[in-house]
C-alpha cells in the first residue's frame, strides 16, 4: 500500500466492460481511491509500468490475455490483486486462488460489497508484504549467524582454541576495526571459501 498518507491509495481496475468498472470506479473514487481504468492486460501493463498501483482488479474474460495468464503474471511481479468477474465455476475459483488473488467476486456485486472487498484485500496484501519481510529479515539473520560460526570455526582449527576464545578473538577484531562481526567473518571466510577444501 501507499506509504505516504498524503497520497490516495490506486487502484487499476481491468475490465472490458466500461459500463460495470464505470459505475463502481465512479463509487471508489468517491470513497478516497484513486482509479486507472484499461480494457485488457495489454492496456494494463504501461500504466502498471509507470504509476505505483496498491491493487488490481481484474475481469477473467478479458480480450486477448486472459485474467488468469495476466493474474499469473501479477503474483510474479508480487502485485497484489483480486478477480471480479461474471464466472464463478470451481475451475476458475481454482486458478484464481492458486495465482494468489487475495478475492474471487461474482457480479452483480454492489458499492458496499465492492468496498468491503477491496478494504480486505488491501489489508490482506499489507500483511504479506510484512511477512514477505520479517521472512527476509529472519533469512539475513541466519545467514549471518552461520557465517559467524563458520568463522569462528576457522579461528578454532588456526589458532588451536576452543569456541569462546575464538569468538571472542572475532568480535574484538570487528571492534577493533569498527566493523559489523557478520562483515569481518565473511571476509575471514573468503580465502576459505575459494580453497578446494572449503566444499569437504
Amino acid at each position: 500500500m501507499n506509504a505516504s498518507p498524503s497520497e490516495p491509495i490506486r487502484l487499476l481496475w481491468v475490465d472490458d466492460d466500461r459500463l460495470v468498472a464505470a459505475t463502481l470506479a465512479g463509487s471508489l473514487k468517491d470513497n478516497g481511491y484513486a482509479i486507472e481504468l484499461a480494457r485488457s492486460a495489454e492496456e494494463a501493463w504501461p500504466i502498471i509500468d509507470h504509476q505505483t498501483i496498491d491493487l488490481v482488479i481484474l475481469d477473467e474474460r478479458l480480450p486477448g490475455q486472459s485474467g488468469l495468464e495476466f493474474a499469473a503474471e501479477l503474483k510474479q511481479r508480487g502485485m497484489p490483486f483480486l478477480f471480479l468477474t461474471a464466472y464463478g465455476d470451481t475451475a476458475l475459483v481454482h486458478g484464481a486462488v492458486q495465482n494468489g488473488a487475495l478475492a474471487y467476486l461474482v457480479k452483480p456485486i454492489d458499492t458496499a460489497q465492492m468496498l468491503a472487498a477491496v478494504r480486505t484485500a488491501l489489508a490482506r496484501s499489507l500483511e504479506l508484504r510484512e511477512l514477505r519481510n520479517t521472512g527476509k529479515n529472519l533469512q539475513r539473520a541466519l545467514d549471518e549467524r552461520r557465517e559467524i560460526s563458520i568463522a569462528v570455526g576457522i579461528l578454532m582449527e588456526r589458532m588451536r582454541i576452543d569456541r569462546q576464545p575464538a569468538f571472542e578473538m572475532l568480535r574484538k577484531s570487528a571492534r577493533s576495526q569498527r566493523r559489523r562481526i557478520e562483515d569481518v567473518a565473511r571476509e575471514l571466510m573468503q580465502p576459505y571459501s575459494n580453497s578446494p577444501h572449503a566444499a569437504q
